[in-house]
C-alpha cells in the first residue's frame, strides 16, 4: 500500500507539472508580437517626411529638400509620405513650405480644374486657350515651363504701292506669313480642362483618360485646355495681341532648364530664335522656289 501511494502521489505531481508548463506557454503565446503570430501592436508614431526647406512650383524634389521625422499618427496628414526615396524626383505642382509634411497632393497632376491660384510677386495671371494640336495633346500641368509660339498670316502684313496719286493698292501673291517663337519661359501656374464637346449626335462624350499605359492610344476629340500663365504685364499685352491677330501654339520646356543641380530656380537664357518668314525658308533652310518653265508651243498650220 505504501509503494501504491508513493507512485499515484508521484504521478499526481507529474501530471501538476505538465499542467503548469502547458498554462505558461499559453499565457506566453497570448502576449507575444506579430514576429510569433501573436496579435499585432497598433503603431502610435510613424516616420513623415518633411520639407527641410520651400520647394517651388515646378521644382524637382531632391534629397538635400526633404527630411525624414517621427511624428504621432494623429498629428500626420492622411496621405503623408514615409520614406525620402518616395518623393525624391518629383516635381512639385504647388509650393510646399519648409517644416510641411510632403504629401501625395502636392505631386497631383490629376486635378482637372483650378482652385485658389497663387500668382508669385509682380507677375500677373492670364489664361490661354489651346487644344490637342496647339496645347502639346494637353497634357500641359500645373508647375510646367512653357514657350509661345505665334504666327501670323498674309493679310495681317500686306504688301502694299502708293500710287501717284496717293492711292494704296495691295500686292496679290505674295506670302506675308511670319511665325515667332515670342514669349519664352513662362510658368503654368494653374490649368483647366474643360469636358470634350458632346458629338452632333447628342451622345456624352468620354473624355480622354491617360492609363499610363504607354501603347495606349489617344483619340484626337478636339479636347480642350486652358492654361494659366504667370507673366509680366509686358507679356500679357503680347498674348492678347496675338488671341486677337495670330495663331497660338504653347511648346513645352524641360523644367531641368530652370532649376541649378541644387534644385534652385533660376532663368533660362533667351534662345534668340529670329523668327521664319517663307524668305528665311529660302535662304536658311534651302527651301527651294519653284522655277518658272517655259514651253514653245507648235506652230499651228494655217487653212
Amino acid at each position: 500500500m505504501k509503494r501504491s501511494n508513493r507512485l499515484v502521489l508521484l504521478v499526481g505531481v507529474f501530471l501538476a507539472v505538465i499542467a503548469f508548463v502547458g498554462i505558461a506557454l499559453l499565457l506566453g503565446n497570448n502576449t507575444k508580437g506579430p514576429e510569433t503570430g501573436g496579435p499585432t501592436a497598433v503603431p502610435t508614431t510613424l516616420p513623415t517626411v518633411v520639407a527641410l526647406q520651400d520647394i517651388p512650383l515646378g521644382v524637382v524634389v531632391t534629397q538635400e529638400m526633404v527630411g525624414e521625422q517621427t511624428m504621432d499618427v494623429g498629428a500626420r496628414r492622411p496621405t503623408a509620405f514615409q520614406a525620402k526615396s518616395q518623393v525624391v524626383g518629383l516635381v512639385a505642382r504647388r509650393v510646399i513650405k519648409t517644416g510641411a509634411q510632403v504629401e501625395a497632393a502636392d505631386f497631383d497632376t490629376s486635378s482637372t480644374s483650378c482652385g485658389t491660384i497663387d500668382v508669385p510677386t509682380t507677375l500677373r495671371a492670364i489664361a490661354v486657350q489651346t487644344d490637342q494640336v496647339s496645347g502639346v495633346g494637353t497634357v500641359i500641368n500645373t508647375g510646367d515651363y512653357i514657350d509661345m509660339l505665334v504666327g501670323f498670316t498674309a493679310d495681317k502684313f500686306p504688301v502694299t504701292t502708293i500710287g501717284t496719286d496717293g492711292t494704296i493698292t495691295v500686292v496679290s501673291g505674295l506670302n506675308g506669313t511670319s511665325v515667332k517663337l515670342l514669349l519664352e519661359g513662362m510658368q503654368v501656374l494653374c490649368r483647366q480642362l474643360p469636358p470634350p464637346a458632346a458629338p452632333a449626335n447628342g451622345q456624352a462624350a468620354q473624355p480622354t483618360q491617360n492609363t499610363g499605359n504607354p501603347n495606349a492610344q489617344t483619340s484626337l476629340n478636339g479636347q480642350q485646355e486652358i492654361v494659366i500663365l504667370g507673366v509680366t504685364p509686358t507679356q500679357a499685352e503680347v498674348i492678347k495681341f496675338a488671341q486677337l491677330d495670330g495663331s497660338i501654339s504653347l511648346v513645352l520646356r524641360s523644367r531641368l532648364d530652370f532649376q541649378d543641380a541644387a534644385g534652385n530656380p533660376i532663368t533660362s537664357p533667351p534662345s534668340g530664335s529670329k523668327g521664319v518668314t517663307l524668305k528665311v525658308l529660302t535662304t536658311d533652310f534651302a527651301v527651294r522656289i519653284p522655277e518658272i518653265v517655259e514651253g514653245i508651243l507648235p506652230a499651228r498650220s494655217r487653212p
